[in-house]
């Protein structure tokens, strides 16, 4: 019998670590602006120095970054169940998909900073003009769940689906045009066609 394979100690350490500023951040950001949060009120909320802080992350806004990432993923994980509830209708997944993403969203601490303007504009650009990394993430993570409900559906179709999807829900969480129900309708009723389409496609090829 094999061991099971083990997290190595220097490892779990530093996930530990940079899960705990983290959550000690988005704590902060539930009651005072991003703009009104210094370094080294996250460090001592998480109760570490300044200088374990910096050590880790480099700098604010590289912290900012891992900030958007990590709770991006937070946001996938009820995606993913969204999807793999409504495996039977493409375009009802999409719906669902996009309606958890912007409800959970619109009650984000970070998601309102950025929304609410009050001297938050530095978090902006991470969604915006330096939120490739974001983007990157999200549509990789993103790809990966729709492979897991469809796996016969040709990887590139899925991944420019993704991307899109992830972009467009970037937006409307950053500047919403109304309900996060309407807005997923909406957005399935334009990209559903098209991954109903290329599962189709792939169930009559497999």
């Amino acid at each position: 019998m094999e061991a099971a394979t083990r997290t190595p100690y220097a490892v779990a350490a530093r996930e530990l670590l940079r899960d705990t500023l983290i959550d000690a951040a988005s704590d902060l950001l539930r009651e005072r602006d991003w703009s009104d949060i210094t370094m080294a009120d996250i460090a001592r909320a998480a109760g570490v120095s300044r200088q374990t802080l910096y050590s880790e992350f480099g700098s604010r806004a590289a912290f900012a970054q891992a900030l958007f990432i990590r709770e991006a993923d937070r946001f996938l994980t009820d995606v993913e169940l969204a999807v793999s509830s409504n495996l039977d209708d493409p375009t009802n997944a999409l719906a669902a998909a996009f309606d958890v993403f912007l409800t959970a969203a619109a009650d984000h601490p970070l998601i309102r900073s950025v929304v609410s303007g009050d001297g938050n504009e530095s978090l902006l650009p991470y969604v915006t003009t330096q939120g490739q990394p974001v983007v990157g993430v999200a549509a990789e993570r993103l790809s990966a769940v729709i492979s897991a409900g469809w796996p016969r559906v040709d990887r590139d179709a899925i991944d420019l689906l993704s991307e899109t999807v992830v972009r467009l829900a970037i937006s409307y969480a950053a500047l919403p045009t109304g309900p996060a129900n309407m807005t997923a309708t909406s957005v399935a009723t334009l990209l559903g066609p098209y991954l109903r389409e290329v599962v189709a496609e792939a169930e009559r090829d497999g």
